[in-house]
Order: C-alpha cells, then sequence, then structure tokens
C-alpha cells in the first residue's frame, strides 16, 4: 500500500477519506487547513477509503488534556475492505516515526475503557502495540499512551475531562467540525428536538482554546443529558429520538 501525506498545498484535490460529499467535506477541510501549521499530520492510503492516521502536538489538540512534548492521535480509521491488511500498524508507525524525529515524549490517542466504542480507537489493538492507559475518566473513556523517551511524565486529563458534567438540564451537545459527520448531523438532531419538545442545546466550539476546556474527554461529539455525559457517539434524528424516549 502506498500513501499519501494531505497538506495545505494539496487539500483541495485530495480525498480526506472519513469526509462526506459536498459542504460536510469542505468544513472538514477548512478545519485542517487552520490545523496545518500547528503541525497536524493527515496521512492517508493512496487507496480510497476509510485508512488514515490524522495526529497533532498535543498542545494543540482540541482536547482537555495536559500532554506536553507528546503527538496526540485525532483519529486512526481503518474499515471495511481495507481492514485486515496490516495498514493500521503501518499508520501508526509512520506516526511513531514521526514523535521520534520530533524528539517527542511518545503518543497518546483516546479510547473507551475495555472495548471498542464508535470514534474512538480500539483499546486491543493499542495494548497489542504496547499502549498503557494514563488516566480514565468517569464516563468510561481512557487515555492510553505509548512513551519513547524514558522518564517521560504521562499524559493525563484536565480535571473538567476527568469528571466530566454540565449544569444544564435537557440535552447539551459540545462540537467542533473535526468530524464532517457533526455538520450533517447535529442540525438534523436540533430539527427533531425542537419538532418534538425536547430541551437541546448545540455548542459549536470554533476556537482551540475553549476545546481544551470542554467539560468532557471528547470535544468531536459530547452529548450531555441532565448534567450527565451520555455519549461521544454522532447521533442520527432518529437515534436521538430514541434515546430521548428512554
Amino acid at each position: 500500500m502506498d500513501y499519501i501525506r494531505v497538506t495545505k498545498e494539496n487539500i483541495d484535490r485530495e480525498h480526506i477519506c472519513c469526509a462526506m460529499s459536498g459542504k460536510q467535506s469542505l468544513a472538514k477541510k477548512e478545519w485542517l487547513k487552520q490545523r496545518f501549521e500547528e503541525g497536524l499530520v493527515f496521512y492517508r492510503s493512496a487507496e480510497r477509503g476509510k485508512c488514515f492516521i490524522e495526529y497533532i502536538p498535543a498542545e494543540n489538540a482540541w482536547v482537555p488534556i495536559d500532554a506536553a512534548g507528546w503527538l496526540y492521535i485525532n483519529c486512526l480509521w481503518v474499515s471495511g475492505s481495507l481492514k485486515g491488511h496490516g495498514y493500521s500498524s503501518n499508520l501508526l508507525e509512520e506516526c511513531l516515526r514521526d514523535a521520534k524525529t520530533q524528539g517527542k515524549n511518545g503518543v497518546c490517542i483516546l479510547c473507551a475503557e475495555g472495548r471498542k466504542r464508535e470514534f474512538l480507537a480500539d483499546p486491543k489493538f493499542l495494548t497489542h502495540k504496547g499502549f498503557k492507559v494514563s488516566d480514565i475518566s468517569d464516563c468510561g473513556i481512557n487515555l492510553m499512551y505509548l512513551p519513547l523517551a524514558e522518564n517521560a511524565r504521562p499524559p493525563k486529563f484536565k480535571d473538567c475531562a476527568k469528571h466530566p458534567k454540565v449544569e444544564e438540564n435537557g440535552f447539551v451537545l459540545y462540537y467542533t467540525d473535526q468530524c464532517p459527520y457533526t455538520y450533517y448531523w447535529v442540525s438534523k438532531v436540533q430539527e427533531a428536538a425542537k419538532e418534538h419538545g425536547i430541551p437541546f442545546k448545540a455548542i459549536h466550539i470554533t476556537e482551540k482554546e475553549t476545546a481544551q476546556n470542554v467539560p468532557a474527554p471528547v470535544t468531536t461529539y459530547a452529548l450531555f443529558r441532565d448534567g450527565k455525559f451520555v455519549t461521544q457517539s454522532i447521533q442520527s434524528d432518529k437515534k436521538f429520538l430514541k434515546l430521548a424516549a428512554e
């Protein structure tokens, strides 16, 4: 498999794997363009499909963690017919090579405690690759890390991520443009909530500093209900209405 590094110079003509078409793709590409200058790397398979890794210096990551000197993996995704060929390992190895070249302490990433969960890394794969858990959020999301430097201080969640909660009743959603699927589904859920009289507040995060202080370990999509974290899984309108009825 050949791989392509998507950059500010070629992004307008390159496919970005996860993106839906049209406005969703444009929103994600604009988000990426603004991050490239902050050290973001988007590395994907030459073959079209969901096979890519996206990472950034942790100081510039849009998550509430203390991880100076580390690389943070936004997303490592291989799916469909591309699974089972070792491409996840190839992508991770490229990230680790880059981390070593930059003299980083290592790499870190979010996963679900004990199992694979939507839009989070697979803990079994990470453990197999030598990752260890460095911190655990009350909502069952773990921060895992693979050190490259001796005696490096492990990355940790900020308190707001370790103990996720909000004060408002009803549904409260924090989201960014990091995932193109939010552009489409957030508006659908807003419409469904309004139509059915369900209290719903959406907070669109557009700045790194705000993202780094969100009251949840995930900022791409963090849904709360009556103050408690519910899910990081992007909801369709039908899934949301089913959740609201529970």
